[in-house]
């Protein structure tokens, strides 16, 4: 049978559409006796009297209304709610066609005849592309193992997924879950509706393979509270994208991705104020330096959709450069500036600074990966340091507007090198603040970014795909959390809230315990914890200890009382101590003279254990 069905299925188009016409066109005299003979209760009687090959002229027009009406464009793949309609226009068509014949030739046609052939074209065109349908399914994957999918949400998304799946050669939808009691037991579409407490008792027995969530307009906090309700199950759990991106009103397969890691962290996101994006960007000239990394290309994308004149993207490395060039000039219609370039080199910033006119800088140039700077602390010093006092320089020299420099959560109470270089690049801007009103520079501070170099979150996934084991610092380790829009949107809102000298934290809700993010990636993956207690799990967490520099948790504020909120929730203005210009110039001068030498690094090392509050070297740092 396989042989006769797979040549069909492979054939053109054309040869398809011509078996159909040819199996309609035989079939169709058959049903039209069936008509003459249930209506006389006679199995022999006359078929169309009076027509010379009246059964043929009857064929003729069945599958010429067929043809017309747009049924033979479907074969047998598409079996829907349009095919249904076609098919009754065709069936009323032909309806009409045999009256006219009865009209306008000899042949006897009872007014009953034209009526009860419609019926049976109608049901005999159904039912056959059905049964086709059917077969070839059947033969063509008896050896494809279905994936069982339960569906999260019987709403409009959840039908349209459930509809999806049914097309498919690879998944199965099985039931559907959703928290409407009103719902619950009911029939939707083909599959039944369970409420969740019920669903997960019925995983295992319906021998499910995978949870979607079709939930595109719940927010995070209501989703993270879904996912750890499910994580029992040890289900893979997958999801539609937003309403953002179901644009074109229809779901598809390909539609379906992986849960957002930032769902975990059960925090919605605060919309911006557009107000705030706009006041130092729209028709402005803005400068990006370190525009090719994670912060620094987010920052790009967020200022060119808020209509500057240019956009001077400022970076070191040649391919993160033209990287973020060619993705910005897809789109956005301003004009991109391209410069390679070292904050380090002070002339060259004061010359593009003056060259272009620039009015508002966002300095997002720095070292950040911790046990690097701190095998390396001149390095990380003279850049995440000096880099940021030349750029500060040359825009107050140049007379830019506003400056906002980057910082992070490690400068407060630092146990590292990169921390501490960050808190120095504040201590100078906060400096030349006071110094000075020409320009008005702002510090914003905040945690880590998922989705940036470095993060965590690939991490893990990488060594889940790989079986294990994932590793993890310190099994009391937690970091504060944000995605990289987010952050980059709140830090030109921050930016521009700022009237000189403000330290400004961004909210970044409650820290993670990064032992429960890989727990719980693991979960959404349909795997288990392999551990003491569960010793057949699949993946196992190892704890490396802490790496080189690392603290167990973060902080945003060195002072938590002399803080303020400001007219966004999600910015907060602190007000911190700082050192005169004068001082703080003298060390920085000093720093950027200085060779990897131990004596350099010692006396180096000396200046952030004396002005960094909270910061100690660690046994670690060696000159590399």
């Amino acid at each position: 049978m396989k042989s006769i069905i797979t040549p069909f299925v492979e054939s053109p188009r054309a040869a398809k559409l011509a078996f159909l016409i040819i199996l309609d066109f035989c079939t169709f005299p058959v049903l039209i006796w069936l008509c003459y003979a249930i209506r006389r209760f006679d199995l022999g009687a006359e078929v169309v009297p009076h027509l010379a090959f009246g059964t043929l002229w009857v064929s003729v027009i069945a599958v010429a209304s067929l043809f017309v009406c747009g049924v033979y464009r479907f074969i047998v793949r598409t079996y829907n709610e349009v095919f249904m309609i076609k098919m009754g226009l065709a069936t009323a068509l032909t309806v009409a066609g045999l009256y006219a014949l009865a009209y306008f030739t000899p042949a006897f046609i009872p007014t009953s005849i034209p009526l009860m052939f419609g019926f049976l074209m109608f049901a005999w065109v159904w039912f056959s592309r059905g049964i086709i349908r059917f077969i070839i399914r059947s033969y063509l994957q008896a050896d494809i193992q279905k994936k069982r999918i339960a569906i999260y949400g019987a709403g409009n998304a959840g039908q349209q997924v459930a509809a999806a799946l049914y097309r498919s050669n690879e998944h199965l939808p099985v039931l559907f879950i959703d928290d409407k009691r009103s719902l619950t037991g009911q029939q939707v579409g083909r599959l039944k509706v369970y409420d969740a407490q019920t669903a997960l008792k019925l995983m295992s027995k319906q021998k499910i393979d995978e949870i979607l969530i079709a939930l595109p307009s719940v927010g995070r906090v209501r989703k993270s509270e879904i996912i750890k309700f499910l994580e029992p199950a040890h289900l893979k759990i997958t999801e539609i994208p937003g309403l953002t991106k179901l644009v074109d009103g229809e779901i598809r397969i390909s539609d379906i991705q992986e849960v957002d890691i930032i769902d975990l962290l059960g925090r919605d996101p605060v919309p911006p104020v557009a107000e705030l994006l706009a006041k130092n960007i729209k028709d402005k000239v803005v400068m990006v330096t370190g525009a090719g990394g994670s912060i620094g290309s987010e920052l790009c994308r967020q200022i060119v959709k808020n209509q500057p004149v240019k956009i001077i993207i400022f970076e070191l490395t040649e391919f993160a450069l033209y990287s973020i060039d060619k993705e910005l000039r897809l789109m956005s219609q301003c004009e991109i500036i391209p410069i390679l370039g070292s904050v380090l080199d002070q002339q060259k910033l004061e010359r593009v600074i003056e060259q272009y006119g620039v009015q508002t800088v966002y300095h997002a140039a720095a070292y950040k990966h911790v046990p690097l700077v701190e095998c390396n602390p001149l390095a990380g010093l003279k850049n995440n340091a000096v880099g940021t006092a030349f750029s500060v320089n040359a825009a107050v020299k140049k007379g830019v507007e506003t400056f906002v420099l980057i910082s992070t959560d490690k400068a407060v109470r630092p146990t590292n090198v990169m921390g501490a270089s960050k808190r120095m690049a504040e201590l100078y801007c906060q400096a030349m603040a006071e110094a000075q009103d020409q320009t008005q520079i702002s510090i914003v501070r905040f945690g880590n970014v998922l989705g940036s170099s470095g993060s965590v979150v690939p991490l893990f996934k990488q060594q889940i795909a790989k079986g294990g084991p994932i590793t993890v610092t310190h099994p009391d380790v937690t970091r504060y959390f944000m995605t990289i829009p987010e952050a980059s949107q709140l830090v030109i809102q921050a930016g521009a809230l700022g009237v000189g000298g403000d330290v400004f934290l961004l909210d970044m809700g409650e820290p993670v315990r990064i032992q429960d993010l890989a727990r719980q990636m693991i979960a959404l993956s349909g795997l288990k914890v392999r551990d003491e207690q569960h010793p057949e799990g699949d993946i196992e967490i190892q704890y490396a200890g802490l790496r080189p520099g690392e603290k167990l948790y973060e902080e945003l504020l060195i002072d938590q009382e002399n803080t303020e909120i400001t007219s966004h929730n999600r910015i907060l203005r602190s007000f911190e101590k700082h050192v005169p210009l004068q001082e703080i110039t003298q060390v920085f001068d000093k720093i950027q003279e200085l060779s990897a030498t131990q004596a350099d690094i010692d006396w180096a090392l000396s200046q952030l254990e004396y002005y960094v509050d909270g910061y100690q070297r660690g046994k670690e740092i060696k000159v590399n």
